[in-house]
């Protein structure tokens, strides 16, 4: 993921739980597959940590609302 490239992609904080993980996804395949530089590879890693830094706090939001949900049904 050269400089330009990772300067096209759009802020993780603005990505749907789905856009996040699919993308983080393709980040974790490109790092296992290898054959990219260093400079790159450590340009992926940062990538997907802030993907999966997104999609903790959409699925923290989720349990949120399911944990208010349960316990607005229960009263």
């Amino acid at each position: 993921m050269p400089e330009e490239t990772t300067q096209t992609l759009p802020d993780p904080g603005e990505l749907s739980y789905e856009q996040a993980r699919d993308e983080l996804v393709d980040v974790v395949r490109r790092l296992e597959t290898g054959g990219t530089g260093l400079e790159e590879a450590l340009a992926l890693w940062e990538r997907g940590e802030a993907l999966a830094d997104r999609c903790q706090v959409w699925l923290d939001g989720a349990r949120e609302r399911l944990d208010a949900a349960r316990a607005t049904g229960q009263e």
